[in-house]
């Protein structure tokens, strides 16, 4: 059974089918039907979402299938059902389950007792489908991955961090993350990351320095400095965190034709000013609409390789 928990759930080789297959079902949105019937795709959410699930609902009505949204909360998953029973149970009812939660043990857990394909729709560790759509971006904007440099600037240790270390790695880019002191990036991801770009031809670095990491950048990209479950640390993390705001001076180090990413939501004047989001350089809202081709396509290559 083939799952999709964090990035490194693909080999590079097959991350690199599913974003040719998200290009050409971008191309041709109606073409493929492989939830046909319509199947079911059960989508639960323990956090807040907006990308998530309308590109998940809108991406499994274009396959074919009939997305079943869940309220985690309401359903109270792993509080009045362990996790294990209500994947027992929602593994009966759909052909795939899609969770945005917490500690990335829950997603492993119903992945263990589920009988489906289980897709990873945010942890607090890592955020795979999001880091699929970027380089989905990338690839239409830049060409070719292989090579190219992608800095992340803010919580090198975010879920954000963590993926693109390791999506950027499986691509063969050269990934760089730079963060204040205390908000390094998980060291057994790193060195994950590490081990994935030395067979890739990549790497993976952290960089102290802001402006020396976005030094002759293809792709800069940021997050929010305030995460989920994070927002009573707002006042420490905004004055730790200002000298690495992505504004026109880290912009202007980068390459000329570089582009910035963004995952959304953003707090202009915070981790990235307006005149970057809102400026030529930004492909924010590509990278938005990207989640849902780059999503068709991982849940149609997880249900042709269930058996793997």
């Amino acid at each position: 059974m083939r799952h999709f928990l964090r990035d490194d759930d693909l080999t590079p080789a097959e991350q690199g089918a599913v974003l040719e297959l998200a290009q050409r079902m971008k191309a041709a949105p109606y073409d493929a039907k492989p939830l046909a019937g319509p199947r079911t795709v059960a989508v639960l959410f323990d956090k807040p979402t907006l990308r998530t699930q309308s590109s998940f609902a809108a991406g499994i009505a274009e396959l074919g299938g009939f997305p079943m949204v869940i309220d985690a909360n309401l359903a109270r998953v792993g509080v009045r059902e362990s996790i294990a029973d209500t994947a027992r149970v929602l593994g009966r009812q759909a052909s795939a389950i899609v969770w945005r939660t917490f500690d990335q043990s829950r997603i492993e857990e119903m992945a263990a007792n589920a009988g489906v394909p289980v897709v990873n729709a945010l942890t607090d560790q890592f955020h795979p489908c999001q880091t699929l759509a970027d380089l989905l971006t990338v690839k239409e904007h830049r060409g070719d991955l292989a090579g190219q440099t992608l800095v992340f600037l803010g919580d090198a240790a975010s879920n954000m961090g963590h993926s693109y270390l390791l999506a950027g790695a499986l691509a063969g880019m050269h990934v760089r993350v730079s963060a204040p002191s205390g908000f390094a990036p998980d060291p057994a991801v790193l060195a994950r990351a590490q081990a994935i770009a030395a067979q890739t031809g990549g790497s993976a670095s952290v960089v102290a320095d802001p402006k020396a990491a976005a030094e002759g950048a293809d792709v800069l990209a940021t997050d929010t400095w305030i995460s989920m479950g994070k927002e009573e640390q707002e006042a420490e993390r905004l004055s730790a965190f200002l000298p690495w705001q992505l504004g026109d001076d880290l912009l202007a180090a980068a390459r000329d034709d570089a582009i910035v990413l963004h995952c959304l939501p953003a707090y202009r004047g915070k981790e990235i000013t307006a005149s970057v989001i809102d400026g030529p350089r930004s492909v924010v809202w590509d990278e938005a609409e990207n989640r849902r081709h780059a999503q068709k396509a991982l849940l149609a290559w997880l249900l042709e390789h269930t058996d793997e």
